[in-house]
């Protein structure tokens, strides 16, 4: 006997799209984030890449992914917030000196600039924030820190190579709910590097 009813993938229990990206970041000031954008559109053309450059005001350094998510989770933005909080540490110089691609998926791979080999004040404030994120519970298994701005996704991959050196100074972390899909980011709290 035929039938029209139709049966959904887990019985309405599929787990809802995510809409809502949380992540710590340094973003650069709006001066530097205009070399990085003029930088991302020379080499684009020197190296022969199709992707489109970042938008200039979401280039920055990711410090903590925090998830993505169905809905702004508030709990957490609010511990994330406090863990912040706790940090304190000296402003620093953030320089980046080579580019190259990551593995990324196939066809988008993350054509990034890359921190200096003695990146150590990134490293020191993404090691101090993780040890606040981990008291509050809200540690995530990273893969290792690898201080980067990504510049762009494109279908090549190019290995690394030298630039001229880029610096600024980091004087404070943010964190930033990105609204997946459509290219807009809040910023949720700051954080001043004294």
């Amino acid at each position: 006997m035929p039938s029209d009813h139709h049966q959904s993938s887990l019985a309405g229990f599929a787990a809802p799209h995510p809409t809502d990206r949380l992540f710590f970041a340094v973003m650069p000031p709006p001066s530097v984030a205009t070399r990085l954008a003029a930088l991302a559109q020379e080499l684009r053309g020197r190296l022969a890449l199709h992707g489109r450059p970042r938008p200039t005001a979401h280039l920055h350094v990711t410090l903590h992914h925090l998830g993505d998510f169905a809905g702004l989770p508030q709990q957490r933005v609010e511990a994330a917030r406090a863990a912040a909080a706790a940090v304190a540490m000296a402003a620093f110089q953030a320089r980046f000196d080579r580019v190259g691609s990551f593995a990324g998926r196939s066809g988008k791979h993350p054509f990034v600039l890359l921190g200096a080999d003695d990146a150590a004040g990134l490293r020191g404030l993404h090691s101090a924030l993780g040890e606040r994120l981990a008291a509050a519970g809200l540690g995530r298994r990273e893969r290792a820190f690898v201080p980067h701005v990504t510049l762009l996704y494109d279908a090549r991959t190019v290995p690394t190579q030298p630039v001229e050196p880029l610096e600024w100074t980091a004087g404070e972390f943010l964190l930033i709910h990105s609204l997946l899909g459509r290219t807009e980011y809040r910023v949720l709290g700051r954080w001043p590097l004294a």
